[in-house]
This record gives C-alpha cells, sequence and structure tokens, in this order.
C-alpha cells in the first residue's frame, strides 16, 4: 500500500486560501482525470467541501507523489503553487489512513463529532467509481471509513459533542436563547435549493418560523423543496431569485446556500433590506469578530457546505419531513453542473522543496475579540463556498452575520464530549486492522499462484499415473487423486497461513518475495492473480479449492 494524501482545510489554511482554492464537480473530475495520467498515481478520488480539499491517490514513489498532487492541486483550483504550498498537509500510508478515518469520525470537522462529512465521504467515493479513478486501495479505504463513521455514531457519545453546521450556525444566531424560541414566529427566507439548503430550510420550520421562502434559479427545484416542506405541515412558497431583494425586506433570518460564482446579498441590498426596521425587541448581541476591509475578499467567510446527504442531527432537526426526500432532492440539485470559472493553471515547480517533509500544518486560529452590542432587525447565515453574502453586511446596523470565523470561533470553545478520546481509541484500533488487512492481501496472490501450481502438478502426476496404471477402476483412481490432493493441502497449509499472519504484521512486505523465491514462482503467473477478480481466481483453483481443506 502507498496511499498519499495532500490537501489543505481550515485548521491549515485561512478562509480566503479555502475560497479561493473551491473546486466544483467539474473542476474535481478533471483533477481525478489528470491525477491518473500522471505518472506516479494509480489510483484517485478527492474529498472536497467547504473547508476541506484533499486529494487522495496510489503511489509508486513519495516524493515524485508529493510534487505531482500538489502542482495540480495549485493547477485546478487557481491558487498558485508558492501561495498554495505553504498551507498544504501530507499524510502517507497509515497517517492517511488514520487522517480519513479521523475525518470520517468528525474528529477533524470544523465542528467536531458533525456527521455530514459521512455523506461527503459517501459522494466522493461514489464519484470516483463513476469515473473509475478508484481502484482497490481507494475503494477498500473509502467503505471502511464510511463503515469506521458510522461505528463511531453508533457506539461512542460523539454525537453530543457535534452538530449539523445548519444547526450550530443558527445557534450561533440565536446566542443563549433556544433556536426554537429564537426562531418562534419568524419569516425566513432559504436562497439556494441544494442539500444544505434543504436541511436549513426544514429545520428552520421544524423550530418553528412563521414562513419559509425559498429562491432558487431553478423555478423547479424550488417548488419540489416548498412541496416537501408543506407535506411537512409548514407555511412555504417559492419565488424566483429576482424576488430576493424584496423577500429581504420582510424577513427576519435569510440562509444562503447556492452554487454562484459571485455575491447573492450585497452589503448594499443588506443595506437596503434593514433601512428603516426596528430591531428585534429582546435580541441584544454581541458583534461577531472580524477583521479586513468588508469588501468581498480575503475576510469573507464560507461555511462547510454539504454535497449530499444529512448529518445525524441534521435527520433529527426534520423529524415530521420527509428526511429521505429531502436528501435525495438535495442530491438532484447538487449534481447539476455547475457555472464556476477555472483560474489559470499555476507551475511553480520550486515551492514543493520542502513540502515533502511536511506532515500535519499546526491548526490556525485567529484571536478573537469582543465586539459591539447591537439589536438585530436580520440575521443572516452563509453556508456557501465561496460565500454567497457580502462580508461587509456584519458592520450594518440591525444586522448579524455569521460566517466561518465566527463558527471556527465559537465550536473552539465548544465543550469536547469524553466521548472524544473513546472515538480516538476506535481510530486507532481501525487504522492497525486496516493495515493488517492490506498487508495481509499483498500476500494473497502470491499463496493462490502457490496452491495452483500445486493443484497443477497434482493434475500432472495423476495423467502420468493413469499412463503407467490404466488397468485402475474409477474409484481406486479417485481415491488415489484424493490422497494425493490431501498430501499436498497438508504440506502447504501450515506454510501459507503463517505466511499471511507474518505478512500482517509491519515490515511484512518481504514474505511474498520469499515464497515467491522459495517455490520458483513465475512473477506474471502471480502479477495475472492480481489483476483477476475474486470470482476469476476462485475459478482458477478450482478443483484443488474443493479439497484443500482449511488453508
Amino acid at each position: 500500500m502507498s496511499l498519499l494524501v495532500v490537501g489543505l482545510s481550515h485548521r491549515s489554511a485561512p478562509v480566503s486560501v479555502l475560497e479561493r482554492a473551491a473546486l466544483h464537480a467539474d473542476t474535481q473530475a478533471k483533477l481525478l482525470q489528470d491525477t491518473l495520467a500522471a505518472e506516479p498515481a494509480a489510483e484517485a478520488a478527492v474529498l472536497a467541501t467547504c473547508n476541506r480539499i484533499e486529494l487522495y491517490a496510489d503511489v509508486d514513489k513519495f516524493h515524485a507523489g508529493v510534487a505531482e498532487l500538489s502542482t495540480l492541486l495549485a493547477q485546478h483550483s487557481g491558487v498558485g503553487l508558492d501561495e498554495l504550498t505553504p498551507y498544504l498537509y501530507v499524510h502517507y500510508e497509515d497517517r492517511a489512513v488514520h487522517h480519513l478515518f479521523s475525518v470520517a469520525c468528525g474528529l477533524d470537522s470544523m465542528v467536531v463529532g458533525e456527521g455530514q462529512i459521512l455523506g461527503q465521504i459517501k459522494d466522493t467515493l461514489a464519484r470516483a467509481q463513476e469515473l473509475h479513478s478508484a481502484g482497490k486501495l481507494l475503494n477498500d479505504l473509502f467503505q471502511q471509513a464510511l463503515r469506521v463513521g458510522k461505528r463511531a455514531h453508533s457506539e461512542t457519545g460523539i454525537d453530543r459533542a457535534g452538530q449539523s453546521l445548519v444547526t450550530f450556525g443558527l445557534e450561533q444566531l440565536a446566542l443563549a436563547r433556544p433556536v426554537e424560541d429564537w426562531a418562534a414566529g419568524k419569516r425566513a427566507l432559504v436562497i439556494g435549493a441544494g442539500s444544505m439548503s434543504s436541511l436549513a430550510a426544514a429545520t428552520l420550520a421544524r423550530a418553528g418560523v412563521a414562513e419559509v421562502v425559498v429562491a432558487n434559479r431553478t423555478a423547479e427545484r424550488a417548488d419540489r423543496l416548498v412541496e416537501i416542506l408543506r407535506e411537512g405541515g409548514a407555511a412555504a412558497r417559492a419565488v424566483a431569485m429576482s424576488a430576493v431583494a424584496d423577500e429581504l425586506t420582510r424577513a427576519d433570518v435569510a440562509i444562503s446556500c447556492t452554487g454562484a460564482t459571485g455575491l447573492v446579498l450585497t452589503a448594499d441590498a443588506v443595506r437596503a433590506a434593514v433601512a428603516g426596521r426596528t430591531p428585534t425587541a429582546g435580541a441584544e448581541v454581541p458583534a461577531p469578530a472580524t477583521s479586513g476591509s468588508g469588501k468581498a475578499g480575503p475576510d469573507a467567510c464560507p461555511v462547510e457546505v454539504v454535497r449530499g446527504g444529512f448529518s445525524v442531527e441534521g435527520e433529527a432537526a426534520v423529524a415530521g419531513f420527509d428526511a429521505a426526500e429531502l436528501e435525495q432532492h438535495g442530491a438532484w440539485v447538487d449534481n447539476a453542473p455547475g457555472r464556476r470559472t477555472q483560474a489559470p493553471e499555476a507551475s511553480e515547480a520550486d515551492a514543493i522543496a520542502a513540502l515533502a517533509a511536511v506532515g500535519r500544518v499546526p491548526e490556525m486560529r485567529r484571536e478573537r475579540t469582543p465586539g459591539p452590542v447591537r439589536d438585530v432587525a436580520l440575521a443572516l447565515l452563509d453556508l456557501a463556498m465561496p460565500r454567497d453574502i457580502d462580508a461587509a453586511a456584519h458592520r450594518i446596523d440591525g444586522v448579524r452575520l455569521v460566517d466561518i470565523e465566527s463558527l471556527a470561533d465559537a465550536s473552539a470553545d465548544a465543550p469536547m464530549a469524553a466521548d472524544v478520546d473513546q472515538v480516538r481509541a476506535l481510530v486507532a484500533e481501525e487504522v492497525t486492522a486496516f493495515g493488517a488487512a492490506q498487508r495481509a492481501a499483498t500476500i494473497t496472490p502470491t499463496v493462490i499462484a502457490l496452491r495452483t501450481m500445486a493443484a497443477d502438478v497434482v493434475a500432472s502426476e495423476i495423467a502420468r499415473l493413469d499412463g503407467r496404471l490404466p488397468g485402475l477402476d474409477g474409484k481406486q483412481r479417485a481415491e488415489i487423486t484424493q490422497t494425493v490432493r490431501r498430501v499436498v493441502d497438508k504440506l502447504l497449509h501450515a506454510p501459507t497461513v503463517r505466511v499471511k499472519q507474518l505478512a500482517a504484521e509491519p515490515g511484512g512486505a518481504g514474505y511474498a518475495d520469499a515464497l515467491r523465491t522459495l517455490f520458483d514462482l513465475d512473477q506474471e503467473t502471480v502479477d495475472s492473480v492480481s489483476r483477476a477478480t475474486p470470482q476469476d481466481r476462485e475459478s482458477a483453483t478450482g478443483t484443488a479449492g474443493k479439497n484443500r481443506g482449511p488453508a
């Protein structure tokens, strides 16, 4: 196994870099194709979310793999390699497995324990399978990551440490008040109709808002989401995107999550929407800590976008609604062709030199400074990547904007459940088991080739016996054949079982070479077994397999 992951996340890179490096679905597909075309990589998968971009590959050379994957990430993200390199982290073999398993359990999420990442990992695997970029290693890896993540949520209390980002974002808007109390009777505007927007709309409806207005560029998608909300008993209606400015003047809370490349809500539009409005009574809140000019630049902040699937907390939040339909609706919208543009390529190979020696980049946190107390007339939650809402909106009187930095700061102060340690132990256990299974699997083709050779020798000797003793009746021949096979199986049983055990241990890769040398096995035969499907292998060992006994 030569698994390599090169990536960046909210723990290693500032928001401005994450936002610029965002990869649309079409760009991800091109990245996978180019990665497979590169010499070091045999398999590839891209895990791309709002706060994480990671390229996984099965490589035959570590340093060449790091250089190639880093360059490809820079080219397809449009961020220059010299600028991107300081924020990249590299994990190899068991450390790469440990990283993905931790991600799947929510240990590496902005909100520790959130379950939305499982849907993203599932989508990553499905995309790689559809594009035929995932082979045995990545299929095994991502499928096991999904099982580990599900095990963490079912066997531990990690859910107590995390929640969906929609719920977490609404809690930040509500501050100390329960979301249900804060949302009751409010008018809500949801911009977008994808999976995150669907979850947001359903969560607001369950929280008791008076009405949910859904705006989307494609009317059919907005109508479908509204239909689902109404079936759950909520007051909802759909409007065209051209009506957003007018609807914003009547909204108390607005959540935006679209695939637009530019701003959906400018500061001027927000200012016009709250002009002359009286802030909500008793809703004095601290302004979020931010820095920067307030322009549509580096200090504007996205929030993790789910491209399919709901978190555990998310499903609970939409109890009473048809969560399956909401998920299907979100997936349907998310799979639509995008409109993002790709920035120019970057080829600054000199910036890679120090990267191969780098492991995890230390987590980056910004100092928090308390802001002034302000009343709120309009609460805004931006869940898009790149951002939908102008960061300058937080400066407007009567407006509260929750963004990725305020969410990151809040999650840093959130209490960590005691179950987090249990999940870490679970991940360590699963990584060890996965590594052992992968190492043991490397010797399986050699063992199969050995047994196939032994079966051929038995068949050849029985044929020779037939020529020397033509008078043997069928019963006698069958007994002799069975006896010879039992002898061969018993001789091979202990060595093959033991070599599998030894190969599963760290440093056990050399046992396959030793077995090939001792029994003079042809490398091409072993390679052909490696390329064969499990059904082909069973067929190849056919008759011998029926009589060999335990191995």
